[in-house]
């Protein structure tokens, strides 16, 4: 199953069929009819919702979205963590909703990072409800009418601690395609690397709805753009520009941080532990080019990978097939190689990580920032959701 989804993956950011295996070549006339299949089946259920067959439903306080058109490594996960930490940092209390694929690595990664913050977490496939539950045992605050709204920047730090266990925001991760629940505000995330592959939908392609979705968009917003040149920045503008006009276009980057070392959590150790040494990236996320990319440019004497698809679960096999990746490395280079993985791969299952002994598992860390670029920085953004939602940040934010 593994090597059928690289194999998918393969022909989905292809952009020429001659440059195809013949094996993968041979796929593409079923996975066209499988695509097929998928645009009826979308079509049919956006007209059910537009008929109001199915329900949407609305919650009591403002809802933001964070989604994209395609599969994974668009940076939706980290553009959550941005916002939850800008509300929770204002004193509004925001509930994040997960669907938990994959064994809920995002969220166990979220869960670590916004620790000791107002943030709550909900998990499962009926967001709604999940979101319902939540309200109903904590309350809700409306933060745009509430004496959150009017009150001065200096009594923030000195809020009722009753209400601010009350839920004011609910940001929902991976939720462009999740029409059961009304949203505020739909912010769109686009890989400034990848992009949207052969502009297929799936699973011939990588998109999961057509290019002309990006209309419902209130925000689009590049991730990845220190990896792309300026060129490839103003031609996805461009595109995005032409299917909506004068839609906000926000840029937007992962800043590493440090290093941790597997079963170490709390030491942290600097980026340049990996200078002259030989690294080899494991991961099993969306794309993983902006990961090696980024090791690259640490330093390294030379950077070796092996890619899994994602949320993919190690099993022993991995653990077997990597070491003996490390003992190649090893025999040529003439030193232990380092192994990094993102934290994303640690979150879903730090234990297994620690059977790679005696050579060393280091888990990058890094954060997502807003590029200043043509007028929009991390402070427009900020203003941004506020106008958006009518709200009032502190300066704290």
């Amino acid at each position: 199953m593994e090597k059928l989804r690289r194999v998918v993956n393969e022909i989905a950011y292809a952009h020429t069929l001659s440059r195809l295996s013949p094996l993968h070549r041979s796929l593409v006339p079923f996975l066209s009819v499988a695509s097929k299949l998928y645009q009826l089946a979308l079509s049919l259920r956006h007209s059910l919702y537009q008929r109001r067959f199915f329900q949407v439903h609305r919650l009591p306080v403002p809802v933001i979205s964070v989604g994209n058109l395609s599969w994974g490594g668009n940076g939706k996960t980290p553009m959550v963590e941005f916002i939850a930490l800008c509300f929770s940092r204002s004193g509004i209390s925001p509930l994040v909703l997960s669907r938990g694929y994959g064994g809920g690595d995002e969220v166990n990664m979220l869960r670590r990072h916004l620790l000791g913050t107002t943030t709550k977490f909900g998990v499962g496939a009926n967001r709604a409800a999940v979101a319902s539950h939540f309200i109903q045992k904590y309350g809700c605050i409306d933060i745009g009418k509430s004496s959150w709204h009017d009150r001065q920047y200096v009594d923030w730090k000195v809020q009722d601690s009753l209400d601010s266990e009350k839920i004011g925001v609910v940001v929902l991760d991976d939720a462009m395609q999740h029409w059961s629940l009304w949203r505020d505000l739909d912010i769109v995330m686009v890989n400034g690397l990848t992009l949207w592959g052969n502009l297929q939908l799936l699973p011939r392609g990588p998109l999961r709805e057509p290019l002309t979705a990006l209309r419902r968009a209130d925000a689009i917003v590049i991730h990845h753009a220190d990896l792309v040149s300026e060129h490839t920045l103003k031609e996805i503008e461009s595109m995005v520009l032409g299917i909506k006009k004068s839609v906000p276009i926000f840029l937007t980057k992962m800043d590493p941080t440090y290093l941790f070392e597997v079963g170490i959590i709390n030491a942290k150790i600097p980026l340049t532990a990996l200078r002259e040494a030989t690294i080899l990236c494991v991961s099993a996320i969306g794309s993983a080019e902006p990961f090696v990319k980024q090791i690259q440019k640490m330093g390294a004497l030379y950077v070796d990978r092996i890619d899994f698809s994602d949320h993919h679960i190690f099993h022993a096999r991995d653990i077997e097939m990597i070491r003996a990746k490390l003992g190649e490395l090893e025999g040529k280079f003439g030193s232990k190689p380092i192994v990094v993985i993102t934290e994303k791969d640690y979150d879903r299952d730090p234990e297994i990580l620690r059977q790679l002994y005696p050579f060393k598992v280091f888990v990058l860390c890094s954060a997502l920032k807003v590029l200043p670029c043509r007028g929009s920085t991390e402070d427009s953004f900020k203003k941004f959701l506020k106008d958006q939602l009518k709200l009032e940040f502190p300066p704290a934010c």
